[in-house]
């Protein structure tokens, strides 16, 4: 199994703050999750993160067993 890992206010949405998920193309990963979290987490600003290195290309990852994908969301502060 792979593990997504929701961040901030992504958590909420989520009502969790992971989930283990088959192996596979992320677009095939999301579309097995409840509409309002993918819609959540195909936001542009929302940023992933793979192994815990960011990634810029989301239509290029593949998760593999053992993987964590991390989705963060952007920051506000002041």
């Amino acid at each position: 199994m792979a593990r997504l890992v929701f961040l901030g206010r992504l958590e909420d949405v989520a009502g969790m703050p992971q989930t283990e998920v088959p192996p596979g193309p992320v677009e095939q990963v999301l579309a097995a999750l409840a509409p309002e979290l993918a819609v959540a987490l195909l936001d542009e600003k929302v940023r992933m993160a793979l192994n815990g290195r960011l990634i810029g290309d989301r239509g290029a990852v593949v998760l593999g067993k053992g993987d964590e994908l991390a989705f963060l969301p952007p920051v506000s502060g002041g």
